[in-house]
């Protein structure tokens, strides 16, 4: 009983500590709370994307919502061409409970996209853009896909898909008049009507795609989510209303989508590009005075990679908050973004799974370069070691679990987390420190995070081995500087190898692996070996090839 008491004192505590950080941010304006809760009632009714831009269209709606590469958006007509959308899209039979992919970089299309199928209670399923189209296939059977949204870059890589699953286009190139076969997103948006769309029998929800323990891509929902949950990313990072946020990571990523998603719930100019560029990055931020950077770590390494004068040459004094997720800072990347952008790297520390865990904020990185930092409220960490049993102590390495409001509840094939003490593992172990702010030191499996995205090897040994001049193969993870960790494969070849001969079937391998996996996926070095090494019991041993040096 006192426990239970306990634990509602102390969801009260929190859900007013949110409400008043909402408050600060913009989120909840008082005396207009009715603006806040009409965008509560419309999460409910809609999902996380349509209640999101109803906040800002309630308060701003001629202000500019979104800037791409064909100009700027304001909210108002983000609200009516998803509206002409969700309408064309009942007309062809989609409605609540049907299952929607989205295979599209960041712009206007993939926006309209996530808006329409919300008001159709559609559930989304957002595709990696770097998919190969075998595992396109198996995630869209997976999942059930009945409709895909494209660019048209990505036509080839649908082939695998069935005719049944009806395409639409949502950014098109090609002046080839056999492209335009396929019903566009615009096509769709300029003939229909764009009055309100009814309210859906439930809302539809989306799903983020993460990594299998074999390679296979797995379905992380989020079928409910609250409005509440966005104080978990204010509570420690000072999003404001009204400002002006650089999307650079992709919006298909975990990082991506929830800051988008808050972005739009702040009434804030986002301004998109379809492919990350560096210097164009730098000349975006003078251009449009961006005080917001969204990034993965590896785009915040090639930015401060380039050269001193292209650095230089572009006006970055808007910026105040550089948000990094998605795989870890070192402590050099984050030395150098203080020392050339000042005291405005936040790191965000939480998984598909798990949602937020913990963040860092300027003061805690330049007191402990490298650290996850704190729980924001709502959230908990806490570490176990391997029999269970909880870990109190400092500097004591576990593995990490985590209990958040935004967990999911098992992915889509039904499988799950481990979970002790009702939080979720995230796959990593790490320690906190005397101060109380969490390292994250690795996995507690064998994936390698390259450059933001889950690897596992032996989806890629797997594939190595089929081929017919590949006796043995295995695939490790080794530091990399610009994207975290690289892949390294390991080949005994059929045949010895040696010079031209090594360095021209180190090319071939890499292609292959490249036409039938994600392009992140592909090893960078491909070396050749005699045998690998393994125990008496033909155990793999791969820490002997993490610390090959020859």
């Amino acid at each position: 009983m006192l426990n239970s008491v306990l634990g509602a004192t102390a969801q009260l505590s929190d859900l007013v500590r949110s409400v008043r950080i909402m408050h600060r941010a913009g989120l909840l304006p008082i005396p207009r709370v009715d603006i806040g809760l009409r965008s509560v009632l419309a999460t409910r009714r809609y999902g996380p994307f349509v209640g999101a831009m109803r906040n800002a269209l309630e308060q701003t709606p001629d202000a500019i919502a979104i800037i791409d590469e064909k100009g700027p958006v304001t909210y108002a007509e983000l609200d009516l061409q998803s509206n002409a959308l969700a309408h064309a899209w009942l007309s062809y039979g989609l409605r609540s409970g049907s299952v929607i992919a989205a295979l599209c970089r960041d712009h206007r299309g993939l926006v309209l996209t996530m808006l329409a199928a919300g008001k159709i209670g559609a559930r989304l399923v957002l595709m990696n853009t770097g998919f190969a189209r075998p595992q396109l296939a198996d995630v869209a059977r997976r999942e059930r896909v009945e409709a895909i949204v494209y660019d048209e870059e990505f036509t080839e890589i649908l082939g695998d898909i069935p005719e049944s699953v009806t395409r639409y286009v949502s950014w098109r190139e090609s002046r080839d008049k056999s492209a335009r076969l396929t019903t566009s997103i615009d096509d769709l948006v300029h003939f229909r009507r764009s009055s309100r769309v009814p309210t859906p029998s439930s809302p539809g929800g989306f799903v983020l795609l993460t990594s299998g323990t074999t390679g296979t891509p797995k379905g992380a929902p989020r079928d409910r989510t609250s409005i509440f949950a966005t104080a978990q990313f204010l509570d420690r990072i000072p999003l404001r209303q009204g400002g002006t946020t650089f999307m650079a990571a992709p919006i298909f990523h975990g990082t991506g989508l929830s800051q988008f998603v808050l972005s739009l719930a702040l009434g804030c100019t986002v301004v998109l590009n379809r492919k990350f560029d560096p210097e164009k990055t730098l000349a975006a931020i003078e251009h449009f005075g961006v005080d917001v950077l969204i990034v993965v770590p590896t785009m915040l390494q090639r930015i401060l990679d380039l050269d001193d004068d292209v650095l230089h040459r572009y006006n970055t004094s808007s910026v105040r908050i550089i948000f990094a997720a998605g795989s870890s800072l070192s402590p050099d990347l984050c030395r150098r973004t203080a020392a050339r952008f000042g005291d405005v790297l936040y790191n965000l520390y939480g998984s598909t799974e798990v949602a937020v865990a913990t963040v860092a904020t300027p003061a805690e990185l330049r007191r402990a370069p490298g650290t996850a930092g704190r729980p924001p409220i709502t959230c908990k960490v806490a570490l176990f070691d391997d029999d269970g049993a909880r870990i109190d102590n400092p500097d004591v390495t576990g593995r990490i679990f985590v209990g958040s409001g935004l967990s999911f509840e098992g992915y889509t094939d039904g499988r799950n987390k481990e979970i002790l003490d009702g939080l979720l593992s995230s796959g990593d172990i790490g320690h906190f420190n005397s101060e109380g702010l969490l390292f994250v030191d690795g996995r507690d499996d064998d994936m390698v995070v390259s450059g933001g995205e889950n690897v596992y090897p032996i989806e890629v040994e797997n594939l190595l081995i089929d081929r017919p001049d590949v006796r043995d193969a295995a695939v490790v993870g080794v530091a990399d500087v610009e994207f975290g960790h690289r892949l390294r494969a390991f080949v005994v070849s059929d045949q010895p190898l040696s010079g031209d001969a090594a360095r021209e079937r180190a090319d071939e391998i890499r292609d292959y692996v490249r036409r039938n996996l994600a392009r992140y996926k592909t090893p960078r070095d491909v070396i050749f070996i005699d045998e690998l090494p393994r125990n008496a019991t033909g155990k793999l041993l791969r820490r002997e090839l993490e610390k090959w040096d020859k």
